[in-house]
């Protein structure tokens, strides 16, 4: 998507460039054409060139207000008891990878009671100790 836009104003005089703080703007001449060129990860939005441009060419409003754009859609892991999403599958699955286990899709919740009951049936008549407490 193009963030930065001048309209059919632009006579290519190149007050945005020559005034540009960030070097976000910069220009070519190629045969009998003049091309105005933008870098929108060195603009820093500042309205040099909008303030600047004599035309009134420079559509600054599109640098301020735009659209989400897409850049990743994955797919989610959620709690097999409840469906709380936890994170996404891919993440799980670098986590299982750095803990070398599978790595089991339950919320806190779940995870907690789980390791209760566990705990109860793994040793019974035993109550878990609190922090802090002695044997």
């Amino acid at each position: 998507m193009q963030h930065f836009q001048v309209n059919d104003r632009c006579n290519g005089c190149l007050a945005c460039v020559q005034n540009c703080p960030a070097s976000a703007l910069d220009s070519v001449d190629r045969g009998e054409k003049r091309t105005i060129l933008h870098n929108m990860a060195r603009c820093a939005r500042c309205g040099t060139c909008w303030r600047i441009c004599p035309q009134d060419a420079v559509e600054f409003k599109h640098l301020l207000e735009s659209d989400w754009d897409e850049v990743a859609t994955l797919n989610l892991a959620r709690c097999k008891v409840c469906g709380e999403t936890l994170y996404t599958k891919d993440f799980g699955e670098v986590l299982s990878e750095k803990l070398d286990t599978k790595v089991d899709y339950l919320c806190p919740r779940h995870r907690e009671e789980l390791s209760r009951l566990a705990s109860v049936y793994f040793f019974p008549g035993k109550s878990r100790m609190k922090m802090g407490e002695k044997r």
